[in-house]
């Protein structure tokens, strides 16, 4: 025999039915949370939404090499977004970003507060607001040639003697009697590098204060370059280049007062490696923070902080640290 469906139960077949399809639609908005996802380590945040679009960086050096490697991983994901790093220099990066030029600024120190420096003050009078993020910790490190077997440690005083303004150093044994007569050959960040600003200020008493007579640089492969071809040079830049090259350059321990510490993933956290340890920082312009690729890159970047950071080389910031990170960004991304 055959049963003929009744109205009533083919009507309550199409509301079950269309309950389903709103429910399933309900999920959580993928446009506003592109790359959202747990961190589960690189690579392993998920996006459901392809996205489109560029996002432009620009900035430190030291920091460079940490945003491209998360640009890198971010395109496997997101291949239809454009993520571009540029290496001009903390306050290179700082003068384009102020100027409206990029979404992200690089630095390896904080933009300059003071009116006189002229980079917040950039900021404010062009209407860009910004945050400050910070993505990693770096060791500042002294580098001298593979050949260099006398020098094992400097002092502060060592290091201001011979990158002072007006210093006219210029062989081993004039920093110490003890070392070779050995021609000392400089290289070092140029003026728009955050390291540079960072060294000169805790070395030499004042940012921006230093000898002029030496090879500067803002790209650090051309520093190594020059260290690694003197016997007697030397320079400095942040840990993540010297570990890259350390099968040519050597890397000095420094005597901030209480003994000789060799830069180093550890005493950079733990605060022994004085006073050349520092933080570095991403600047997100807020703005930007209202378009889904400039959040999913940033989400993707920061949740997964810690495995990119080991990736590229970069001392990672603790735990807690990470999390916050990750915090203040979707703080960010709410008020933007």
């Amino acid at each position: 025999m055959n049963f003929r469906p009744s109205t009533r139960l083919i009507l309550l077949g199409l509301l079950i039915a269309s309950l389903a399809v709103l429910t399933a639609g309900c999920g959580r908005d993928d446009t506003s949370t592109a790359s959202a996802g747990s961190n589960t380590g690189t690579g392993g945040s998920t996006t459901t939404e392809k996205l489109s679009g560029k996002v432009e960086a620009d900035g430190s050096s030291t920091v460079g090499p940490l945003t491209t490697r998360a640009a890198e991983l971010y395109r496997e994901q997101q291949p239809d977004v454009n993520v571009t790093v540029g290496t001009s220099g903390t306050g290179g990066g700082f003068e384009r970003f102020c100027a409206g030029e990029t979404d992200l600024s690089d630095a390896s120190r904080p933009i300059k507060e003071d009116p006189a420096d002229k980079e917040a003050s950039v900021c404010k009078e062009a209407g860009i607001d910004y945050t400050e993020f910070k993505v990693a910790i770096d060791a500042l490190t002294i580098v001298v040639n593979s050949e260099n077997d006398w020098a094992t440690c400097l002092t502060l005083d060592q290091l201001k003697k011979i990158w002072e303004p007006g210093s006219k150093v210029n062989n081993w044994n004039q920093v110490d009697a003890s070392f070779p007569d050995e021609k000392l050959e400089l290289a070092g960040p140029g003026t728009d590098s955050g390291t540079f600003d960072y060294f000169t200020g805790e070395i030499n008493g004042e940012e921006g204060a230093s000898r002029s007579d030496y090879t500067a640089s803002e790209d650090d492969n051309v520093i190594v370059q020059a260290v690694a071809g003197q016997k007697g040079g030397l320079g400095y830049f942040g840990y993540t280049y010297f570990e890259e090259n350390q099968d040519k350059l050597k890397a000095l321990e420094v005597d901030g007062g209480d003994g000789c510490v060799a830069p180093s993933a550890d005493t950079a956290k733990d605060g022994t490696y004085v006073p050349l340890s520092r933080p570095l920082f991403v600047y997100a312009k807020n703005e930007a923070l209202k378009r889904p690729e400039v959040q999913g890159f940033l989400r993707y970047y920061f949740d997964n902080i810690t495995q990119i950071a080991d990736e590229a080389q970069f001392i990672p910031l603790p735990d807690e640290e990470s999390q916050k990170l990750a915090d203040d960004l979707e703080t960010a991304i709410g008020a933007a």
